[in-house]
């Protein structure tokens, strides 16, 4: 805070001390918000796949506002999302600035997003993926999560790491109400006191960190890829 009053530039062999703990707090901040993300997303995303006309546990009137939650969860953007929910925010955190109040907007934008994702990610398996596991005398839970989701384990990790991604984006926006991570030192350094040396570092940074994510999960795409079939397992 310091340095930001007295408007002068950051030496270079100080960046590292600015930028490793504001890397810190974005891991902290996207680590939080996506195990949320993973624990609710999941299945939500298989409940409103199995509700829809045909599937497993077919309900119209639950799989309607369902949809209706994502969709606005997903279409709103993330800046506008984050201003209006500062009520439910500050109801959940008792505050509405930092970590905590930033995991919250993050959360609902994340857990709408992966939501669909895994939604989608059932919608694209062949119906004989169902058949199989129906005939072979699964139970409608048995069929979800040891047919239907694992079939579809790769695009989900896909879509996972997209969804991580964008939650590394969300976190340098969730920078403006002082939640700390890359983006506030950005902001607050790089544009705001025209740092060059702060802001570019600070998107190497990023690149690097978004670079590591998606070589991961193409990695785990790929592993996974040639497994976890039922219908293989069926024909074995």
């Amino acid at each position: 805070m310091s340095l930001l009053a007295s408007g002068i530039t950051v030496p270079a062999s100080e960046i590292p001390d600015l930028l490793l703990p504001a890397l810190r707090d974005t891991v902290i901040m996207v680590g939080v918000v996506m195990a949320v993300v993973l624990v609710i997303g999941v299945p939500l995303g298989a409940l409103v796949y199995n509700l829809a006309p045909g599937g497993l546990l077919a309900k119209p009137a639950l799989h309607q506002p369902l949809t209706w939650f994502i969709s606005i969860g997903r279409s709103l953007p993330f800046l506008v999302l984050m201003t209006a929910i500062i009520p439910f925010t500050r109801l959940l955190t008792g505050t509405n600035i930092g970590i905590a109040a930033a995991v919250v907007p993050m959360s609902i934008a994340g857990i709408a997003f992966f939501a669909r994702i895994v939604e989608n990610s059932l919608r694209s398996l062949p119906p004989e993926v169902v058949t199989v596991a129906k005939a072979s005398g699964g139970s409608n839970a048995q069929i979800i999560w040891g047919a239907q989701v694992p079939e579809a384990l790769p695009n989900i990790v896909g879509g996972l790491t997209i969804n991580t991604i964008a939650m590394i984006e969300y976190s340098t926006i969730a920078g403006t109400i002082g939640a700390g991570g890359l983006g506030y030192v950005a902001v607050t350094y790089g544009y705001q006191r025209f740092d060059h040396g702060v802001m570019i570092a600070t998107i190497v940074v990023l690149v690097v960190v978004v670079t590591a994510i998606q070589l991961l999960g193409d990695a785990l795409v790929r592993h996974l890829t040639p497994g976890q079939s039922v219908l293989r397992k069926a024909h074995a």
